[in-house]
C-alpha cells in the first residue's frame, strides 16, 4: 500500500516484529518483499507500531490476521480476528471503513458488520479477500488478477465500494477485474478458490497412485491432459503435495463449516482431496524404504524443508513431515533448505541441517528432494555422485531430469512414474 503511494501503519501485537519491520527488516523470506519494505519506511509512508490508538489518523483499516486450524477439531479459530477488531472499534470514527482480508468461515463478516454497526462509531465493514501466492506475494499485491469487494447493500455498500476503489486505483486503472458482491460470496470466493486448487492437486496425485500400480507415466499424462483447455496444466504436477498455512487449513475449515451448515455430504469430497495428500508424505517415506530396506541407521540427504520454494515457510510443510517420518524409523537425517533452515530449526530443533545442498548429501545412502529450489533441479548428478555413500534418490517433486540422473548411475524413484 505504501509502494502505491498510501500512509501506512502497520499495527501488531508483537514488540519484537514491530522494531524489525520499523528497521526495514523483513521477519519471513518473501522474494522483493525486503526492497519494497525498505523504500517505504525510507519514504515515510510506512510506520509500524504495537499502539492501536494510532488507528485514529486511518480511514481505512485492514484486519489481516490469521485464523489458523482449531487445535482439536478442523474449524478456524477467529480468536485473532475478533481480538483485532474488538481492539479497532474504540478508535473507528464515521466514514471510517473496516475491511477484513483473513480467511474466515462465510457467515463472519455479517457477525462483524453488526458488531461495528452495533459501536456505534458510523463505520462500515467490507469483506476483501486476498489472493496471494508465497513466493509472488509483491507481485500479486501490486498486480491482482482480479478484486473481489463483499460489501453491504444500499448506500454503504456504494460508499464502501468507492473508498476500495480509490485504494486500488492504480491497479484499477489498467483494466483489473473487480467483482462487488455480498458478504458471504466474498468469504466463499477465497475458501472455494483454495478447495477447487486443492482438489485439482489431489487428483493428480490419486492418478500418480493409479500410474504407479499400472506402470503409467503420471507426468506424460499430466501433459496430455492438460492440453485441453478446459483443464489446463497449472496445478497438474504429481508429486509430495500441498502444504502452508493456507490450503491445508482452509479447506478443512470449509468442510467444518459445511458440518455446521448441514452440508456434511456436500463437502465431505474435501476429507478425501486431503486423504490423498497426506497419502504422499507417506509413499515418499516408502520408496525410500524400498530403496534402502530397513531405515535404521541409514544416511538420507533431504534437499528442502519449505512447503514450497522461494519461501521459508514450514506450517504443514510436507517436506518436513517427511524428515520426522524417516527420523521416527530411525534414519540419519541431514537436511538442507536455501531459505527454511532456521524456520524449520525452529519448529523442529532436534533437526540436523547443513549449510548447502552438498553437505546435506554427502555420504548420504539415499537422497530426497522435496522441495523443487531451483539449485536442486539443476544440481550436476556427476558431482552429487562423488559426494554420495549410495546412488539412490527420491524426486519427491517430479522436478529432476530423470535421465539424466540414471546416467549417471543413479536408481531413481519418482510419485507416479515407472
Amino acid at each position: 500500500m505504501a509502494e502505491l503511494g498510501h500512509d501506512v501503519v502497520g499495527i501488531d501485537v508483537d514488540q519484537h516484529k514491530v522494531d524489525e519491520l520499523q528497521a526495514g527488516r523483513p521477519p519471513f523470506f518473501e522474494p522483493g518483499f525486503g526492497e519494497v519494505l525498505g523504500r517505504a519506511v525510507e519514504s515515510g509512508r510506512l510506520r509500524f507500531t504495537t499502539d492501536m490508538s494510532e488507528a485514529c489518523d486511518a480511514t481505512v483499516h485492514f484486519v489481516a490476521v490469521g485464523t489458523p486450524q482449531t487445535k482439536g477439531s478442523y474449524s478456524a479459530d477467529l480468536t485473532y480476528v475478533d481480538a483485532a477488531v474488538d481492539g479497532l472499534l474504540p478508535f473507528l470514527s464515521t466514514g471510517d471503513l473496516v475491511v477484513g482480508k483473513s480467511t474466515v468461515p462465510v457467515g463472519t463478516a455479517a457477525r462483524l458488520a453488526e458488531l461495528v454497526e452495533g459501536a456505534g462509531s458510523g463505520a462500515t465493514l467490507a469483506w476483501n479477500p486476498e489472493f496471494l501466492r508465497e513466493g509472488f506475494a509483491v507481485q500479486d499485491t501490486l498486480s491482482p488478477d482480479r478484486f473481489v469487494y463483499g460489501v453491504p447493500s444500499g448506500d454503504a455498500g456504494e460508499a464502501a465500494t468507492a473508498v476500495l476503489d480509490e485504494v486500488y486505483a492504480t491497479a484499477l486503472a489498467t483494466g483489473m477485474p473487480r467483482l462487488v458482491t455480498d458478504y458471504a460470496t466474498a468469504e466463499l470466493v477465497k475458501v472455494s478458490a483454495n478447495a477447487f486448487l486443492a482438489t485439482k492437486i489431489s487428483f493428480i496425485n490419486a492418478m500418480a497412485e493409479v500410474a504407479e500400480a499400472t506402470g503409467a507415466d503420471v507426468t506424460q499424462l499430466a501433459d496430455a491432459i492438460g492440453h485441453d483447455a478446459r483443464i489446463g496444466r497449472k496445478f497438474l504436477n504429481a508429486g509430495l503435495g500441498f502444504g502452508g498455512g493456507c490450503l491445508p487449513k482452509d479447506i478443512r475449515a470449509f468442510r467444518a463449516r459445511g458440518d455446521e451448515l448441514g452440508l456434511t455430504d456436500t463437502l465431505s469430497f474435501l476429507g478425501e482431496v486431503d486423504a490423498i495428500n497426506l497419502r504422499r508424505r507417506e509413499r515418499v517415506v516408502t520408496l525410500t524404504r524400498e530403496l534402502l530396506g530397513d531405515l535404521a541407521g541409514r544416511r538420507v540427504g533431504v534437499l528442502g524443508l519449505a512447503f514450497k520454494p522461494n519461501s521459508d515457510d514450514v506450517r504443514d510443510s510436507p517436506a518436513l513431515d517427511v524428515v520426522k517420518k524417516l527420523l521416527e524409523a530411525g534414519a540419519e537425517v541431514t537436511a538442507f533448505d536455501p531459505e527454511a533452515n532456521g524456520t524449520a530449526k525452529r519448529s523442529f530443533p532436534e533437526l540436523t541441517t547443513a549449510d548447502n545442498a552438498e553437505d546435506a548429501v554427502r555420504g548420504a545412502d539415499a537422497v530426497l528432494v522435496l522441495t523443487e529450489w531451483t539449485e536442486f533441479r539443476e544440481l550436476d548428478p556427476e558431482r552429487v555422485g562423488v559426494l554420495v555413500a549410495g546412488k539412490k534418490v527420491v524426486d519427491g517433486r517430479n522436478c529432476l531430469d530423470v535421465g539424466a540422473w540414471r546416467a549417471a548411475g543413479f536408481e531413481v524413484r519418482g510419485l507416479g512414474r515407472p
